[in-house]
């Protein structure tokens, strides 16, 4: 017998699992996402979440509260009567009377083989980190941070020059397989749970502005992580002379090179530049107000001679 189910995302990477659950034949009797935030070039219009668009595309009542924690969104919640709640990428504190407010409670899927990358930013922080291989987690959820027991995982090996981008569209589609298969068991009573390790904890804290300027004197696997760790979002970045003026550069891709030179050095007229040790070859790049370009483009656009310096 299909489940009826509350679903409760935000953004894009949400989407695929949403659609997946009405795709699997279960029934969802509302979906919370976040309200409408402010966008277009004046931020005066109010712009719905990738989730909520989907959901109104499929006919199912939205909710959009600004917090769960008062008495009046509690029961309203409660007053759904739903088997589950599936939660992926909500964004807003789950209070124990919504975690326990379904008859089988709350499941959430998460970008990160746990407790390795507990928190916001898993994607990019296993890539920043250097990490080899991530993957999908159906965790029974608990008032602590990402803590709850896991049900199911899928393993995914992280490419070396993969981007953050990459690898969240193919970690959505991963994830959204993964929580049918969950529901399917859980339908059948089969679903079962492993304690998480108490060893192995990180915490991907969410990115923020320090993270995103690139420092030369890292070495060139660090640099070189970083970038694709951040993109296309935020973007890392640095700044170069152009006619006597520092301007802003963002660095969208990169590889590996062979070179030396001083930190921040270009060291051929391939955009190769020297880190702390090696160096890296930067391959998609965009100017404030261009858009992104390879390597070769923005060196048509832009003579870079060596030994021009970035900071």
């Amino acid at each position: 017998m299909p489940l009826r189910i509350i679903f409760m995302g935000t953004p894009e990477f949400s989407v695929p699992t949403l659609r997946a659950i009405v795709e699997a034949g279960h029934e969802i009797v509302a979906v919370y996402t976040q309200p409408p935030r402010p966008a277009g070039r004046r931020g005066l219009e109010l712009t719905p979440s990738p989730v909520q668009r989907e959901a109104e595309r499929l006919g199912i009542a939205v909710r959009t509260p600004v917090s769960l924690k008062g008495q009046a969104e509690q029961e309203a919640f409660a007053a759904l009567k739903a088997d589950a709640a599936v939660v992926v990428a909500y964004g807003l504190l789950l209070p124990k009377q919504v975690l326990e407010g379904t008859r089988l409670g709350a499941w959430n899927g998460h970008a990160s083989l746990l407790p390795r990358w507990r928190g916001a930013a898993p994607i990019q922080r296993a890539i920043m980190a250097g990490d080899h291989e991530t993957g999908m987690m159906v965790m029974k959820m608990e008032e602590g941070l990402d803590t709850g027991p896991v049900a199911l995982d899928q393993r995914v090996v992280i490419g070396p020059c993969e981007t953050s981008g990459e690898l969240h569209d193919r970690l959505m589609t991963v994830g959204a397989g993964l929580m049918v298969e969950a529901l399917k068991q859980l339908e059948a009573g089969t679903l079962a749970l492993t304690p998480q390790s108490a060893e192995g904890v990180i915490y991907a804290k969410k990115i923020d502005k320090g993270d995103t300027r690139i420092d030369w004197r890292q070495p060139a696997v660090d640099v070189h992580n970083r970038i694709r760790g951040l993109s296309p979002f935020p973007g890392a970045w640095c700044e170069m002379a152009v006619g006597g003026k520092a301007e802003r550069l963002k660095l969208l891709r990169s590889m590996p090179a062979e070179g030396i030179g001083e930190p921040g050095e270009l060291v051929d007229e391939h955009l190769t530049v020297a880190c702390a040790d090696g160096a890296v070859r930067l391959t998609q790049l965009q100017r404030a107000g261009g858009r992104p370009v390879t390597a070769e483009e923005f060196l048509r656009g832009l003579r870079m001679e060596k030994g021009t310096r970035f900071s």
